[in-house]
């Protein structure tokens, strides 16, 4: 793993630890990654020999507490997370960057303070601008940075999020789309939220 790792000053992150990790979803390295420009730590997952010019499997996943840890169903993220990594796991290749911005990049209290401005009836658009965000504060800079620290120039990203996909052309990355959507039943109140997703911010998702 190490050895496809390329080493440049003028990245952002580092590579500051590795392991295995053997999950209910298989089997993958994790790697630990910091920050050399602020305190954001990032947690990556790598199955299989990355190799520069080879399309490489990738989810970069927001962090959700909520939705990945407690399984909440307001929101789609638990299930798209489970779903990148059996993807990765079938594949044998692949990686999966999980982005330190939780809600947006609001964090973890405005995002508490967002969904009780959901139970009176705001949507998640509407919640992030009535506590004076912006509709999405995350950037994508560092995690491309983390491609590059692993030699990753092609990527197949799994995403419904079009704003993912340009930051990555934009940064040099050739990137195409892979559909990551989940299937509704059992978690309906995600609905409304996927439908805001599409109607407010442009993701590209089928009909919900």
């Amino acid at each position: 793993m190490s050895n496809s790792i390329v080493s440049s000053l003028e990245l952002s992150v580092e590579l500051v630890a590795e392991a295995n990790l053997p999950t209910e979803l298989g089997d993958f390295k994790i790697l630990g990654i910091r920050s050399k420009i602020d305190d954001q730590e990032f947690v990556v997952l790598v199955k299989g020999e990355l190799k520069a010019n080879t399309p490489i499997l990738v989810r970069i996943h927001s962090q959700c507490l909520t939705g990945d840890v407690f399984h909440s169903i307001k929101c789609d993220c638990g299930q798209q997370l489970d779903a990148a990594m059996q993807r990765v796991s079938q594949a044998g290749l692949g990686v999966v960057i999980y982005h330190p911005q939780e809600g947006r990049g609001i964090g973890i209290i405005n995002k508490i303070r967002a969904y009780a401005l959901q139970d009176k009836g705001a949507d998640t658009v509407e919640a992030n601008l009535k506590l004076g965000f912006d509709v999405d504060e995350r950037d994508y800079e560092q995690c491309i940075d983390i491609l590059k620290l692993l030699g990753i120039n092609s990527v197949q990203l799994m995403s419904n999020n079009p704003d993912k996909l340009s930051a990555l052309i934009s940064a040099g990355i050739k990137a195409e789309r892979v559909p990551l959507e989940i299937d509704l039943e059992g978690v309906a109140p995600a609905r409304d939220y996927l439908k805001t997703k599409k109607e407010k911010m442009g993701h590209l998702l089928s009909d919900v």
